[in-house]
């Protein structure tokens, strides 16, 4: 088994997850991998931490896949799929996993970031990385907001899961939400977010209704309310979904025990 650390600019892909008809991610690394190794997408059995959707970007993706034989030499898969790959998706790293090791379910957290672009007119540079807000926002009232939504919360209000297939477990726990100011890149708004999961378009969720609060759509206290309603539809009458362009998956961290590989580990990098 294999660990891959991935970047990529999500602009023109749907998503990560592997889909027959569409670009994805997932779908071009197996490609890649594919003409190097001879292996079948079903022999790799690839799996990523975190999903993410058409037009999110990734500094630190993480991803596992498996071989049906040792790889002797990772150094020459690794300069194969970088130079196979669009330019737009590079693997930064890969290194031997531990059998027992699955990118998903042992992911301890996750980092992302969202960026607004807060100015009248939008930096064309930026404009497939930040959400353009026009209007003057409250900046003060918005950094209250992103307190109301740290710590253990059943997030069923800011969850876009189908009604045919309900949260089993609603509840996850935000461990930072704050708001800060990237001067050097301008009028830049940027929310780093940590959280030990994240429900389909839950932070995109959670901007929208901060961004409609820092506009003076709402009070901050709102959010208490919502979240205790547990209801999607209720979001929907009073926020939209903030755009995909203004997210990132920055990191997805592990607890070391499932990084560090068994002593007798016979095919090593």
């Amino acid at each position: 088994k294999w660990r891959i650390v991935v970047s990529y600019d999500g602009t023109r892909f749907s998503g990560w997850q592997y889909q027959p008809d569409f670009p994805t991610v997932q779908g071009l690394i197996e490609d890649a991998l594919t003409k190097l190794t001879r292996y079948t997408r079903e022999e790799l059995l690839m799996a990523a931490a975190s999903r993410t959707d058409a037009g999110v970007h990734a500094l630190g993706q993480v991803a596992h896949f498996h071989s049906p034989a040792c790889i002797g030499d990772l150094s020459r898969i690794h300069r194969g799929l970088n130079g196979t790959l669009p330019h737009e998706i590079r693997v930064r790293e890969i290194s031997p996993a531990k059998s027992s090791f699955h990118a998903q379910a042992c992911a301890r957290t996750k980092r992302y970031q969202y960026k607004l672009f807060v100015a009248p007119v939008m930096d064309p540079l930026l404009r497939l990385y930040a959400y353009h807000v026009p209007e003057r926002l409250d900046v003060a009232a918005m950094a209250e907001a992103c307190g109301y939504f740290v710590g253990k919360h059943d997030f069923s209000t800011f969850s876009n899961s189908s009604t045919l297939r309900p949260l089993q477990n609603p509840v996850r726990e935000i461990l930072r939400f704050e708001l800060l100011e990237q001067a050097s890149l301008g009028p830049v708004l940027c929310f780093e977010i940590e959280g030990t999961g994240f429900f389909h378009k839950q932070i995109r969720n959670m901007v929208g209704l901060i961004v409609a609060i820092g506009k003076g759509e709402h009070q901050a206290r709102v959010i208490p309310e919502l979240l205790a309603m547990k209801d999607r539809q209720k979001l929907a009458r009073v926020s939209i979904t903030a755009p995909s362009r203004g997210l990132t998956l920055v990191s997805v961290h592990y607890d070391q025990s499932d990084l560090d590989l068994p002593e007798n580990l016979l095919c090593r990098k």
